[in-house]
C-alpha cells in the first residue's frame, strides 16, 4: 500500500502504455459480448480516445476474434506488455479478487517504525492507479488507513473511483479520516456485526456489519456481500495482514508481488501465512513476470497450476 502522490500522466504526451490502457477501460466488464459491440477492433484517436478502427488500422491495439480479444500483431512492444498485464483482468469471467503487495528484497513492507514511503517506485504506484481504475472495488485494512490516511481514488486518465472497502472490525478508526469524509468516492466502512446498527453511517461511509469468527472477519461473506451490490472484481492492496488473510482463507484469484531492489533489514514483513512442513505442500503459483521499471512485479495465478512444474517460466515482460 502506498500513499497518494501527485499525478503528472495528464500533463505529459500520451504514451504507448497510455494508449494500450485507454482501449482496456474502454471495454465492458469482463470483456463483453464481442458480437455486440460496435467493432471488432479498437485503437486510440490523435485526441486520446478509444474508438472503433480497422484491424489493419496502424493505431489498432485490440482484435476481437472467437475466443475475444487480443493484442493487434502491430501493436509496439510497450503497449503488449500493458495489454498482456491487464488484458486477463478485464475480461475475467466472473468475480475476481486480486492482491497487491509492494515489498523490499528481504519481503519487507515497510521499516520497524512503518515508514513505507515509498518501498516501490513510480512505475509501480502507477500500477496501482491502473488496478484500482480495472476494479469495481479496493480494499484495504484499518492499519493501512490509521498509517497512510490514502484517499484510494484513481489519478490517471480516463479511468473512475472504485468503491471504497475499509476492514476495520473493531472500529478503531476515526470519522476524520479522508476516505470518510471527502466524498470523492462511496465508501463501505466493514465492522463486526456485533459492533453496527441497521442503516448507520461513518462519516459518509456506509457502515457494512460482518460476521467475526475467531477473532477475524469471515473474509467470505465479505465477498459474497460486495457481490450482491454487484462489486464483483475486487482489489486488495494492503496492507500485508490483509492480503494474508485472503490468501490464507484461498479467497484470491490472482497474487501480484512487486520487489523493489531495496534491503529494509528488521521491518514489518509482507505476507505472513500459516507454513508447511514440506515444500511439496508449498503454494508454487503459475506466474508471470513485468519489470516496472527498477521493481519487478509478479503476477500469480492462484487458480491454474504452474507451466512445467517448478522452474516452468514464462518471458520477462517491460513495461
Amino acid at each position: 500500500m502506498h500513499r497518494g502522490a501527485p499525478n503528472e500522466q495528464e500533463a505529459s504526451p500520451i504514451t504507448e502504455g497510455e494508449r494500450a490502457f485507454r482501449v482496456l477501460l474502454a471495454l465492458p466488464r469482463n470483456g463483453g459480448d464481442v458480437a455486440r459491440l460496435p467493432g471488432r477492433a479498437l485503437g486510440v484517436d490523435r485526441s486520446g480516445a478509444a474508438v472503433a478502427v480497422s484491424p489493419d488500422d496502424a493505431c489498432c491495439l485490440l482484435v476481437a476474434d472467437g475466443r475475444g480479444w487480443r493484442p493487434a500483431e502491430q501493436a509496439s512492444a510497450e503497449s503488449r506488455a500493458v495489454l498482456d498485464l491487464y488484458l486477463p483482468l478485464r475480461c475475467h469471467a466472473g468475480a475476481l479478487a486480486v492482491a497487491h503487495l509492494g515489498q523490499s528484497l528481504d519481503g519487507q513492507i515497510a521499516t520497524a517504525s512503518g515508514d513505507s514511503f515509498y518501498v516501490t517506485g513510480a512505475a509501480n504506484l502507477l500500477h496501482l492507479q491502473r488496478m484500482r481504475a480495472l476494479c469495481d472495488a479496493v480494499v484495504v485494512g484499518a492499519g493501512t488507513v490509521a498509517a497512510d490516511d490514502p484517499r484510494l481514488t484513481v489519478r490517471v486518465p480516463a479511468g473512475t473511483h472504485p468503491v471504497r472497502v475499509i476492514l476495520d472490525p473493531r472500529r478503531r478508526l476515526g470519522a476524520d479520516r479522508r476516505v470518510f469524509r471527502d466524498g470523492a468516492a462511496r465508501t463501505l466502512l466493514v465492522v463486526d456485526e456485533a459492533l453496527a446498527a441497521r442503516g448507520e453511517r461513518h462519516g459518509e461511509a456506509e457502515v457494512v456489519s460482518i460476521p467475526v469468527r475467531d477473532g477475524r472477519l469471515a473474509l467470505d461473506v465479505l465477498l459474497d456481500a460486495l457481490h450482491r451490490r454487484g462489486l464483483r472484481s475486487i482489489f486488495v492492496e494492503g496492507g500485508g495482514t490483509t492480503v494474508s488473510r485472503f490468501l490464507e482463507a484461498k479467497l484470491l484469484d490472482r497474487l501480484q508481488v512487486a520487489i523493489a531492489p531495496l534491503v529494509i533489514g528488521g521491518g514489518r514483513p509482507g505476507l505472513h501465512v500459516p507454513g508447511c512442513d514440506r515444500i511439496g505442500d508449498c503454494l508454487r503459483a503459475a506466474h508471470r513476470v513485468f519489470r516496472m521499471g527498477d521493481d519487478v512485479l509478479i503476477d500469480c495465478d492462484l487458480r491454474r497450476p504452474p507451466r512445467g512444474g517448478p522452474g516452468g517460466s514464462e518471458p520477462v515482460r517491460v513495461l
